[in-house]
Formats: C-alpha cells, sequence, structure tokens
C-alpha cells in the first residue's frame, strides 16, 4: 500500500539530493551557487580544547547527545526517564532511547537534523528507529576509531573555514593559540562573551569572578573604574588573539540613567559589602556596563552581538540537580523596544556604535528589529546593523523563512550575514546546508513566481553566495 501511495502520489524521496528545493531554479541556485561554498560558523559553542587536542569521541553517543538540550527536551517530551538523558545509562542505553524517540520527531526540525548528520557524516540514508539502532549504533562507532572522525578533521569534513568559539575575558585562551600554532587550516578565533562580569544578582559569585578578573589581568580592582581597566587588558588581550567579535546573552536591553557615583556605590554595594542589589541598581549597573562594553568594541573595530530574549532555568528543581543550559529555557516577553532604540543611541550619539548583530529568540520581535537596524545605519559600512538568523527555537525552517521575509521587506536581505551552528556539536554543521537551501527555495520562488525578473538573474545568484559567505567574510574581516 506505502508503495502504491508513493507511485500515485509521486512523492519526494526523503532527504535526496533536492531537498527542500523545490523548483529547478532553487537546485540550480543551490547546486551551482550555494552548495560548495566554506562555512564561515561566526558563532558557537564548541570547546576549544577539544579542537586543541584534536579529541577523538568515544562513542556516537559522546558526539551527538552529550550536551544537545535540543535532543533533550524532546526525549523528556516522549516521556524518558533522566536517567537516559543526563543519568548514568550507558551510552548505548541512550543511544536507543533517542532512536526510540526519533520518529515522534515528525515536523520537529531535530527530525531533519538527524538525519541531516546521520547522511553527511556517517553515510547512512534509512531513517533512524529502534530497529535498526544497535545496528546503525555500531556502524557510527567504528567509524569514529579512524582519525578521520576526530574533532579537527570533521571540522574539516564539512569545509569549514573559520569558528569563533564563546570565550569568557577571564579565558586564557591557550587552546586557540596551541591549535593556530600547529598550522591548523581552519581557523579558530575566539569571541568575547562578558556576561559575568555583569552578572550581579549573586553578590557572592560575582565577587569571586571579579578576584579572578583581578589576577589575570593584573589590575587590582576596588572601585567600578578599576573593573573597566581590567576588562579593557583583558580585551585587548582577545584581539591579539585575532578576536573580531563580542556577545552578549540578555533578558533584555537596559537604558537606566545613572551617574558615575552611582555605579562607584552600586559596586560597593554588591561586590565591598555582599548586599543584593534591587532591580533598579542592577539594571543601572548592566546598563553602564554594557555602554563600556560598547566602547571597548568600537575602538577595536570589533563586531558586537546581542542575543536577547530567553528566560532561563524555569524549573528550579531540575536547575537544581543538574545546572543551567540542560533544556529548561523558554522564550521570553519583554518590552524591548524603546531600551533597545535608547541604548543604541546612546553609543550613536558617542560615535561609539560598532558594527552589531541582534538575535531576537521571540518571533513576535521580528518586525521590531528589522526597523529597529535601520534606524543606527549609518553608511559606514553595507549592513551595519544586522538582523541576525533566526536563533535557538527560531533555528529552523519557519523560523529561518520568517526572519528572512521580514529582513526583505523591511530591510536589505542582500546584506544579510547569514547563518551560524549556535552549536556545541562537531556535527551540526548542515544546518549551515539547511539554511542554504532554505535560502535558495525562498529566493527561487520569486524568480518561478515572477515577482523578481529572469534578466536579474546574476543578481540573483551572487546575492545567494554573498549570504551563505561571502558576506560573513567581509563584515567580520576574515
Amino acid at each position: 500500500m506505502n508503495v502504491g501511495i508513493l507511485e500515485n502520489k509521486h512523492m519526494k524521496p526523503f532527504i535526496n539530493e533536492d531537498f527542500l528545493l523545490q523548483s529547478e531554479t532553487a537546485r540550480h541556485l543551490f547546486h551551482d551557487h550555494a552548495e560548495s561554498l566554506p562555512i564561515i560558523d561566526y558563532h558557537c559553542h564548541l570547546d576549544p580544547k577539544m579542537i586543541a587536542d584534536d579529541y577523538q569521541f568515544s562513542s556516537i553517543t559522546e558526539l551527538w547527545l552529550g550536551g544537545d538540550h535540543y535532543k533533550w527536551r524532546a526525549l523528556r517530551s516522549n516521556g524518558v526517564p533522566e536517567k537516559f538523558i543526563t543519568g548514568d545509562a550507558s551510552d548505548w542505553e541512550k543511544f536507543l532511547k533517542w532512536a526510540e524517540t526519533v520518529p515522534y520527531t515528525l515536523r520537529n526540525p531535530l527530525y531533519h537534523w538527524t538525519h541531516l548528520e546521520l547522511k553527511t557524516c556517517f553515510g547512512i540514508e534509512e531513517t533512524l528507529n529502534a530497529g535498526n539502532a544497535r545496528r546503525i549504533y555500531d556502524k557510527c562507532n567504528e567509524m569514529l576509531r579512524s582519525r578521520e572522525y576526530s574533532a579537527r578533521n570533521l571540522m574539516q569534513r564539512y569545509n569549514v573555514e573559520t569558528v569563533c568559539t564563546t570565550d569568557d575575558p577571564v579565558d586564557s585562551l591557550e587552546y586557540h593559540v596551541r591549535t593556530r600554532e600547529d598550522g591548523f587550516k581552519v581557523k579558530v578565533l575566539p569571541t568575547w562573551r562578558p556576561d559575568k562580569a555583569m552578572a550581579v544578582e549573586n553578590p557572592v559569585a560575582y565577587r569571586k569572578y571579579i578576584e579572578t578578573l583581578s589576577r589575570v589581568s593584573g589590575v587590582e580592582i576596588s572601585s567600578f573604574r578599576d573593573v573597566v581597566d581590567a576588562l579593557q587588558a583583558r580585551h585587548r588581550f582577545f584581539s591579539e588573539q585575532g578576536c573580531r567579535l563580542s556577545d552578549h546573552g540578555i533578558e533584555e536591553f537596559y537604558n537606566e540613567t545613572f551617574t558615575d557615583a552611582e555605579i562607584e556605590n552600586i559596586f560597593g554595594k554588591v561586590y565591598e559589602r555582599g548586599q543584593e542589589l534591587d532591580s533598579v541598581e542592577t539594571a543601572k549597573f548592566k546598563t553602564a556596563m554594557l555602554l563600556e562594553f560598547g566602547r571597548m568594541d568600537a575602538e577595536s573595530d570589533w563586531v558586537q552581538q546581542f542575543h536577547y530574549g530567553p528566560i532561563r532555568n524555569n524549573n528550579t528543581r531540575m536547575f537544581k540537580l543538574l545546572g543551567p543550559d540542560t533544556g529548561f529555557d523558554s522564550i521570553g516577553q519583554f518590552c524591548t523596544a524603546k531600551n533597545m532604540a535608547g541604548f543604541f543611541d546612546r553609543l550613536d550619539c558617542a560615535g561609539k556604535l560598532a558594527k552589531t548583530i541582534i538575535y531576537n529568540i521571540n518571533p513576535s520581535d521580528n518586525a521590531m528589529v528589522a526597523t529597529m537596524i535601520g534606524n543606527f545605519q549609518d553608511g559606514t559600512a553595507a549592513g551595519k546593523m544586522q538582523f541576525g538568523a533566526g536563533w535557538w527555537f527560531l533555528d529552523q525552517k519557519d523560523g529561518m523563512e520568517s526572519q528572512m521575509n521580514t529582513l526583505s521587506l523591511l530591510g536589505l536581505l542582500s546584506r544579510f550575514v547569514g547563518m551560524l551552528t549556535d552549536s556545541r556539536s562537531f556535527v551540526s554543521y548542515p544546518r549551515h546546508e539547511y539554511f542554504r537551501r532554505i535560502l535558495c527555495n525562498l529566493i527561487a520562488r520569486d524568480v518561478e513566481n515572477g515577482e523578481i525578473p529572469e534578466s536579474e538573474m546574476d543578481r540573483v545568484e551572487q546575492m545567494v553566495e554573498d549570504i551563505s559567505y561571502y558576506n560573513a567574510k567581509n563584515y567580520f574581516r576574515f
């Protein structure tokens, strides 16, 4: 019966070479102009030590399921006990639970990502389920024992040119240095992520962090200005190691008014006296710190990124058990627009507004962000202000199309710097392929519908290549 359905309805095969490409124009754009371009993964969470060590993974479970909170959420939704997710079950038992869950992920992007990764990394084209789990598990593990599947070789397998990891100002960057000195052909660069330097909600943890910052920077800290000086020293060090980007993970934007004396008093209260701050004091301190970070980035000609909008660690019981980044975060709702506009305006008025990428996690903010970036485009660089790619919960077909459609309507899609993995996994690079296929199909649809003239195909082809690769290469100066 299933065979008859396929014959009668002319159903397309799953994840074939023309996956997601619904027209001849889409196939031409992808295969001839996007598919073979190198990958610039300008925001990820890969462990630089694993790259430096050219880490060899012990199993497909370690490579594929370790630290992947997307899969963890799906497993929990499918009724899988925590023992088989983050607990002490064996690698095989955890893999089997994922294989049993995969058929239930139909219409979730995990179904596409899972099978793209199996195909592109291991050459496995059958769909994963409980029935074939053992055979696929054994085959993947056998392949992973080969040096061809080490961390570095996985990156080269996917034609990766540049990756930017996510690093705290106190990090030594020793693994970036070692990777560079080894002559690894993939450029592995740090990204400045100073979230802990403004995390004043926990006075004990904050004091410990500032003491570490003082030690690694060589700056004795007893005031807010000392903190800024210490961070400035680390900022210079990151620049010397090739850093070109900062990144800020924030719930919302801050734009409080303050005096220098107020900020010094707030710092003394949390650092010297270990007292908790109220919400107004916290917002003032975060405003002051973000403005300092913006100034540093502008003076160093970096790109600043803002990932805003999630509410984190919502399940107190599981946070106490497992800690952060374990799959208990969600989309938040904030009144963001006025604070965002005011914050960027303060930097712009001071002549300190760097190139900027804004990533929203709530899709209802798409149009707001797409219009916000237009307020601060100033002609100094093409696409200086960027509406970032669909992120986290929006990192899927609908989210990508919505982001690109909104940017097309309210800005210049042609200047978009394209996709990133935002991943801890060495096999997440098919997300770039996924994005490129969606991009090509989206643009081809307009050509096929007569909404873009066929006479502009040269421009269309260049547009696809730019968004897939060249815009990022030029924007970040890689």
